[in-house]
């Protein structure tokens, strides 16, 4: 029997996703998909959407709970977008992530489940995030919401108070919410492209305590600027900046490329592994600090250095991961294509007394290519990529480089997986993977790899 829209059916959940909704099969073998289900729930399931060989549906009731359940803590977790498993117990969804990492190694990178380590799980499940970024509407009645998007649209969902973000972002929420409305200020409008007030940006030190305020702007800035400014150092003793973000473009990638400084200065401080890091708005910085020292400390291990190396760090952001290890090298060579996050990394191995390191603005492939023509050579190479992973032609270049060692920092473990099996084609054979719980309550996993050259 083929499934129909909005038929109710009772299914036993036997799996989860990749990105956290738990999978169920009919007695005719077709997999119907149910978000915030937990393997070993027994439920009455709406049909929501059908194909030919897999549904996606809602949860109408629960028969008989999973062992895995718990209370969600949350009073957005049944609309808000961001986190996928505050109903199931930590124990639980450290299991998921693991299984994530090890089908994606082993059926797309084709290694050995023996090399895949225990995941390392995060000491703190809640309030471990360092940045937010909240989209501001209005509802049907005018009134200024700033959230979250729904999951896969966006809709905002109004929030007071996130689980993951440190209390004194609350705060922020409220003073920019009740500005907005004793203003009268309408925020901007996606399918207008009027309004002013796009996005709230917040940036804080978790070890410093430094706070930084970002508004992304459609325009030059808000009105009556000034008293904004001034409710939030009232507020907040330890504010180091307001920063106005200016992005006219209609567009859905948040930041624009131009900052104003409103008070203070347009940046913060922050100390990871032990050294000091400048971070502006558009730096890429990790937003679980406690968890980074520990990603990037088995970086470190896997890099193995003894002093005499020469050692890339290729999309290095501000310079975190190299700088961590550069007291341990000869040479440390980051690059970088954001040029904000290149001076800031500059500035870090300033401030942290550290001469034998040259940060490069420009696309890794690029600058690949430009240091293999000055004849520099890498010992080790270290990438951090974004989700997509790397280029084929970025591999390539690695490869020519002939490298000791190569260190995959990587937060999606298919295209990790991807791109293992490129480099084992290329006589780079994985030596081992540790997944590390950067962000709990997400289906996001962390992993770190090490390759050598045969």
């Amino acid at each position: 029997m083929n499934l129909q829209k909005n038929q109710i059916i009772e299914l036993v959940i036997t799996s989860m996703t990749a990105e956290g909704s738990g999978v169920g099969k009919t007695d005719e073998g077709i997999a119907v998909f149910v978000p915030q289900s937990a393997v070993g729930d027994r439920l009455s399931v709406k049909i929501l959407k059908t194909k030919k060989t897999y549904a996606f549906g809602k949860i109408e009731s629960i028969i008989t709970p999973s062992k895995d359940r718990k209370n969600p803590d949350c009073p957005y977790f049944n609309k808000c977008g961001g986190c996928v498993y505050r109903h199931i117990t930590y124990d639980a969804e450290k299991k998921i992530k693991e299984q994530k990492v090890k089908d994606a190694v082993t059926r797309i990178g084709g290694i050995e489940e023996s090399k895949i380590k225990t995941l390392i799980s995060s000491d703190k499940f809640n309030r471990y995030r360092n940045k937010a970024q909240f989209p501001v509407g209005t509802d049907s009645d005018g009134k200024i919401m700033l959230g979250f998007y729904a999951f896969h649209s966006h809709r905002i969902i109004d929030c007071d108070d996130c689980m993951l973000q440190p209390e004194i972002f609350k705060t922020v929420m409220n003073i920019t919410r009740d500005f907005m409305t004793e203003t009268n200020q309408k925020p901007y409008d996606e399918a207008t492209g009027k309004g002013k007030l796009r996005h709230l940006y917040i940036r804080y030190g978790e070890k410093t305590g430094e706070l930084m305020v970002c508004y992304i702007v459609n325009g030059n800035g808000l009105k009556q600027e000034d008293l904004l400014v001034e409710r939030l150092k009232n507020a907040l003793p330890d504010l180091k900046g307001v920063v106005i973000n200016l992005n006219r473009e209609k567009t859905n990638v948040i930041l624009g490329s131009k900052n104003r400084v409103a008070f203070g200065q347009g940046f913060i401080y922050d100390e990871l592994c032990g050294l000091k890091f400048k971070i502006s708005p558009l730096s890429f910085y990790q937003v679980n600090r406690e968890t980074a020292e520990i990603l990037y400390n088995k970086a470190k291990e896997y890099a193995n250095l003894t002093g005499d190396e020469v050692l890339f760090d290729l999309y290095c952001g501000t310079g975190t991961i190299g700088l961590s290890m550069a007291k341990d090298c000869k040479q440390l060579i980051g690059v970088e294509i954001i040029a904000d996050a290149i001076e800031d990394a500059k500035e870090n191995a300033r401030i942290n007394n550290i001469d034998n390191a040259r940060f490069i603005c420009g696309n890794a492939f690029d600058t690949a290519i430009m240091l293999e023509k000055e004849n520099i050579k890498p010992d080790v190479v270290v990438v951090d990529p974004p989700r997509k992973g790397l280029e084929k032609d970025l591999i390539d270049t690695i490869v020519r480089m002939n490298p000791d060692r190569i260190v995959y920092v990587s937060c999606d473990p298919a295209t990790l997986a991807r791109d293992l099996k490129i480099f084992a084609e290329q006589k780079y054979e994985t030596q081992e993977i540790t997944p590390v719980d950067m962000f709990p309550g997400t289906s996001h996993v962390e992993s770190v790899a090490l390759m050598l050259r045969i």
